[in-house]
């Protein structure tokens, strides 16, 4: 939640709300990071299952069958929800077993300083799929609307590296031809920076 923007979002104590559902995609269905306790592993479903060594668990069919599961309980739990909208149940008692996959109506007012760091923070290869899919959406608009100073948010931040104060006197140094002075951790950093260049 980023609160540098003002918004106002549809309720659900005052509006019926709609029958659309967030449902990943079969190749984006994943198995849980054994290195990232907050994601999904890297490894993607295996369209071959029957090849040599494919695993069970990340087959085509695993994930088409995690999908449909998924918009199958989705459907389910909207129709009970409009079922007791229908029988006049207040709203905000029958909103409660609706998933967090349910998308909702807001108007986002935000300046592009504040809209350029959100984008450059959720388009980061380290965020969550979805939230890069948004962020990616969001840089489109925002070129559109304002394309020189996109071009310029491109230019200088996005497409940037920046430099500390011991890492400038590392590439100094090795403009003169000298090695860089800095422990194994820092080196492999900066080094990772330059290769950039």
């Amino acid at each position: 939640r980023h609160r540098t923007a003002r918004l106002n979002e549809i309720s659900g104590r005052y509006s019926v709300l709609q029958d659309e559902f967030y449902v990943p995609e079969a190749d984006q269905i994943r198995l849980q990071s054994k290195t990232n306790k907050q994601g999904r592993s890297a490894q993607t479903v295996d369209p071959n299952p029957e090849k040599e060594g494919a695993g069970k668990q990340l087959t085509l069919s695993f994930a088409k069958a995690i999908v449909e599961s998924i918009t199958a309980e989705q459907q389910e739990v909207y129709e009970n929800y409009k079922g007791m909208i229908d029988d006049g149940l207040a709203r905000e008692l029958a909103r409660i077993n609706l998933p967090v996959s349910l998308y909702t109506e807001w108007y986002w007012s935000i300046d592009l300083h504040n809209l350029f760091h959100f984008i450059q923070l959720r388009a980061d290869a380290h965020a969550q799929y979805e939230i890069r899919v948004y962020a990616e959406a969001l840089a489109t608009c925002a070129q559109a609307v304002a394309p020189l100073a996109y071009e310029a948010f491109e230019e200088h931040r996005l497409h940037a590296v920046k430099f500390s104060r011991t890492e400038r006197c590392a590439l100094a140094a090795m403009l003169k031809g000298k090695e860089p002075e800095m422990d194994e951790k820092a080196l492999k950093a900066f080094l990772a920076k330059t290769k950039a260049l």
